[in-house]
């Protein structure tokens, strides 16, 4: 079973219909005890951070995810918002803590000249490495990203993809059992769809090796 994590930020329905169209077992949780007896997760999320992590303690999700993810290193994927609440802190209206799974923070994009903000659109993404949900796309590797944020890291080892939007900034992150995307796979069509199902054929011992 995959459980979306509903912590009423951003439309879930979107990320199960992908799913759903993929043959995947899914639903929509926001119960501690749902989420600790999923499979995979996935954290998706739009909207300001601050509010993402308040509505995450309001739930009692905090622990069940630390549990899941950190102890029991239950495969996740993180999307948009998701992604950013991976990282230590936010710079969002105020500094806000994060999950802190992935060191980093998330800063407001101040330094793209004459570029709009909000990033919204497609831009492609430029893969590092070999990152297991990545595997299989072929030349279009174009996604649809809808975001003012970035994740700062100094740690290139957790670095899966970064994007040209005035400067290169991270737009997947890796580690072990966790993985993030700024952009959104579910609004991204055919590749969208190929790194949902990575995701639901990713297996713990590729995980932990």
């Amino acid at each position: 079973m995959i459980t979306i994590i509903d912590y009423g930020m951003g439309n879930l329905r979107s990320v199960y219909n992908a799913l759903d169209l993929l043959g995947a077992e899914v639903q929509i949780s926001d119960s501690p005890d749902e989420i600790l007896a999923a499979e995979r997760l996935i954290l998706p999320g739009v909207g300001a951070f601050g509010l993402a992590m308040h509505n995450l303690r309001e739930r009692g999700l905090i622990e069940a995810l630390n549990q899941k993810v950190i102890q029991e290193r239950a495969p996740i994927l993180a999307i948009c918002l998701g992604m950013e609440l991976l990282a230590e802190e936010s710079n969002e209206h105020g500094i806000h803590q994060g999950l802190g799974w992935m060191p980093g923070k998330i800063r407001f994009f101040d330094n793209v000249g004459d570029l709009r903000v909000p990033h919204v659109g497609w831009n492609d993404i430029e893969i590092q490495g070999d990152p297991p949900l990545f595997r299989g796309l072929n030349s279009d590797r174009s996604f649809y990203f809808v975001h003012s944020y970035y994740f700062d890291t100094d740690d290139e080892s957790i670095i899966a993809a970064k994007t040209d939007y005035g400067f290169d900034f991270v737009s997947a992150v890796h580690r072990h059992n966790i993985f993030g995307t700024q952009f959104h796979p579910e609004k991204s069509q055919n590749a969208g769809l190929q790194i949902l199902r990575n995701f639901m054929t990713w297996e713990v011992e590729t995980i932990l090796a």
